[in-house]
């Protein structure tokens, strides 16, 4: 045999072991689970198929997803967790940190890839950032400052305010990230002089009865805490800002896209983008207590001023330039 007949025939087999390869790994169909909450939030769910895709995953050719919904109702978490997990998912995505609870909950073998949660320390998802341990990772949307400054936006916005309403959602999340999130709001209120009024909203039916309440007290501004049911009811809770003329910080993009005044907060859907890279490097064996939390590092803020010259004010020229969009 010559040397040329000897390389065309390795070379032949090195392409066909090759071309095997490659087949095997097209073939291998992925299952993720997505622990989902609202079934309206599609750009959340976009932004994470456009990650993977990013990466080479592809619904219908090595890639399936399990859509699962509480609809509003977290007491069924568990419920949808565990049919996911009888789906054989590889992973699962929880939405928040109520899913996220849930999901540990069910299993504490499948990997768990969180997004939105705000203290996943606090909350006894993971045992530090750098090495979260057991099957749970995925993205932090909060930061210390941030309450405090959203108090402070607020304040800049509407100068003449001294009495805010914060409206929240008990149980939206673990007790200690509710408390810390509680008294950082109230130091911030002391160094800008302002009162802060609390008014709970537990469930849907309560939205409306807390802006009656938030009426009655004579508030001048609303601040909205990051909420499960809040956000779900994010169209009522605009309107009903809108009716009582509060100038309102919200912790959402979306409330402003839907004509609430103003939003600070982490970029939703980046984040979701973000976990679909916890997804792949799972996918290809990594573990999920070798994973590092990521934490926000940019906070968008959003301006609608349709909704600021409704409410009568002159958004400062300060805060204008500091806005990553502003909504006309």
């Amino acid at each position: 045999m010559d040397r040329r007949a000897f390389v065309a025939i390795v070379g032949g087999s090195i392409l066909a072991v090759r071309l095997s390869v490659d087949g095997q790994q097209e073939s291998k169909i992925h299952r993720v689970g997505w622990l989902g909450d609202d079934p309206a939030t599609t750009h959340f769910r976009e932004a994470f198929r456009q990650g993977l895709r990013d990466l080479g995953y592809v619904e219908g050719r090595n890639l399936v997803i399990e859509y699962r919904f509480a609809e509003g109702k977290i007491e069924r978490f568990p419920a949808v967790a565990a049919e996911l997990i009888a789906l054989n998912v590889d992973v699962i995505v929880a939405v928040n940190q109520l899913a996220a609870t849930a999901a540990t909950q069910v299993t504490k073998t499948l990997p768990i890839v969180f997004v939105s949660v705000g203290d996943p320390i606090d909350s006894g998802l993971v045992t530090s950032l750098a090495h979260p341990g057991g099957n749970v990772t995925g993205l932090s949307n909060i930061s210390p400052e941030l309450v405090a400054k959203s108090l402070e936006l607020l304040k800049q916005a509407a100068p003449s305010v001294s009495r805010v309403a914060v409206l929240w959602q008990p149980g939206a999340a673990d007790e200690r990230t509710q408390k810390n999130r509680v008294n950082r709001a109230k130091v911030a209120a002391r160094a800008l002089a302002v009162q802060l009024q609390f008014f709970e909203a537990r469930e849907p039916a309560d939205v409306d009865k807390a802006f009656s309440q938030v009426s009655r007290a004579r508030a001048g501004a609303l601040s909205v805490l990051p909420s499960v049911v809040l956000f779900n009811e994010r169209k009522r809770v605009v309107d009903l800002a809108a009716k009582h003329r509060l100038p309102t910080m919200y912790f959402a993009r979306e409330f402003v896209d839907g004509g609430g005044l103003m939003a600070y907060a982490a970029n939703y859907p980046d984040q979701y983008r973000r976990a679909a890279t916890y997804v792949e490097k799972i996918l290809k064996g990594a573990k999920p207590s070798e994973l590092p939390v990521e934490q926000p590092t940019k906070f968008d803020l959003v301006i609608n001023l349709k909704t600021a010259k409704a409410l009568g004010l002159t958004i400062p020229q300060s805060i204008l330039v500091r806005a990553d969009e502003i909504i006309q």
